[in-house]
């Protein structure tokens, strides 16, 4: 399995992929396919990452506006998957 690094990396190289398509004016549906591409390869590494470091995450809360900003952003995650 890959680790966060790997896969961030992953994503960096499809965005540079798509960069040069729409700079070498590549077919829109092609570029279009490989940004939902990225969107997905994207949610899966903030699953990931969160699923290994939510009790890090969670560890430094220390107030209750820290704790409502933190189940916002995971009912964000959860809601945009």
């Amino acid at each position: 399995m890959k680790n966060n690094k790997q896969l961030i990396n992953n994503v960096i190289g499809q965005l540079e992929g798509i960069n040069r398509m729409i700079e070498e004016g590549g077919e829109c549906q092609k570029v279009i396919i490989q940004m939902k591409a990225v969107r997905s390869a994207m949610a899966n590494v903030m699953d990931k990452y969160l699923k290994d470091n939510i009790a890090f995450c969670l560890k430094g809360i220390k107030s209750k506006k820290q704790n409502k900003e933190m189940e916002k952003i995971i009912s964000e995650l959860i809601r945009n998957k």
